[in-house]
């Protein structure tokens, strides 16, 4: 095979992969979570995948949410269709660990995954009115249900199936491979935890399906959204996108993309060649957490840089408000796990669907 039909291959054809083929030559040009961020955005807004918007005067459709549970009376939200469940409440009841919320009564005693509602689906209510349903375990059926939830961290994408050469061809997975990935995780069921979710879980305060999964992208690089981000779209997954705000001046590409924060300023080497969130005093990278929170929007979860940590650092990171902090170090979230330190799974260069089934399960 020559190397323009392997090329036509990897991309695909159809409109699920249109105008992927012009940013290849972008794309390959990428570094990983291992190299020096770009000094500039690694994408301008003009050429990030376009998501569908109404127009501006249009009011998004409301769907009123009321909530069937046996602990204290929730008030009814306003959730907009079309969009993703928002805030959905986890709520606490003495003795029970709740079990999520479910689109009918028969689903929510079986505990039936593909009807559980969290923030990775979409608000569909064709009357303007939805009923979701509460479940509970008890905390030894929590514990006996054995969930462990594996974060899954990619970095950057190529077109071309031999790979890139380099110090970071491990960092940078095969475009075909990455669809085949998804497609497994779509196809088999597995429940996308938010990481409100997550954070309940940790806690005992929140039963997740056996086969959870959290899918995550270090660093936004131009392949991220040439590549990574419309197969995201066609499988409709929840993903987060760990972005260095700094240089952020694009939009967020996808309903299915969540952005998180890789720091502000601080995906760089100090001096001694460790990473600067263990080099900087506890007040500087603070501010430099709430500046890449103000830009967000949000404070919740960061991506440490190099994965590398300290106590310091996740004293900074309390400091600015951040709750949780994910690794480079490989292992799987457990109820009691280190909220500041989760473990990821990196997702490497010929790592084949066989094999990130033994990861997930």
């Amino acid at each position: 095979m020559g190397a323009a039909e392997a090329r036509r291959r990897a991309v695909g054809s159809g409109p699920r992969r249109a105008g992927i083929g012009i940013l290849i030559l972008v794309a390959m040009a990428v570094a990983g979570c291992a190299a020096e961020p770009p000094a500039t955005a690694p994408i301008a807004a003009a050429t990030a995948p376009a998501v569908a918007v109404a127009p501006a005067d249009a009011e998004p459709a409301v769907c009123a949410v009321s909530f069937v549970d046996d602990a204290a009376p929730l008030a009814v939200q306003q959730q907009h269709v079309g969009a993703r469940f928002a805030a959905l409440p986890i709520p606490a009841r003495a003795g029970s660990v709740f079990a999520g919320w479910y689109t009918s009564a028969a689903a929510a005693l079986s505990r039936d995954a593909a009807s559980r509602v969290n923030g990775a689906k979409l608000v569909e209510c064709p009357d303007g009115r939805l009923t979701l349903h509460g479940a509970w375990d008890s905390p030894a059926q929590f514990w006996a249900t054995g969930t462990r939830v594996p974060i899954l961290m990619y970095h950057t994408f190529t077109t071309d199936p031999d790979g890139i050469s380099g110090s970071q061809r491990s960092n940078t997975v095969y475009t075909r491979t990455f669809d085949a990935q998804l497609g497994y995780i779509a196809r088999e069921g597995f429940y996308l935890p938010t990481w409100d979710e997550l954070d309940a879980f940790i806690d005992g305060r929140l039963a997740l399906p056996r086969r959870s999964v959290i899918i995550t992208d270090d660093d936004a690089a131009p392949s991220w959204f040439a590549l990574g981000v419309p197969l995201v779209d066609e499988h409709r997954l929840l993903t987060t996108s760990f972005v260095i705000t700094q240089s952020r001046d694009w939009k967020v590409p996808s309903i299915w993309v969540q952005q998180r924060s890789h720091t502000n300023d601080m995906h760089r080497m100090g001096a001694n060649g460790r990473g600067l969130m263990v080099n900087l005093p506890a007040a500087a990278i603070a501010a430099d957490m709430a500046t890449s929170a103000r830009i967000l929007g949000v404070a919740q979860v960061m991506a440490y840089p190099f994965g590398h940590v300290d106590a310091t650092a996740e004293r900074g990171l309390g400091q600015a408000g951040f709750q949780m902090a994910v690794t480079t170090v490989p292992g799987y979230v457990t109820p009691g796990t280190n909220k500041l330190e989760l473990p990821r799974m990196k997702v490497a260069y010929g790592m084949s669907v066989q094999e990130l089934a033994a990861v997930i399960g």
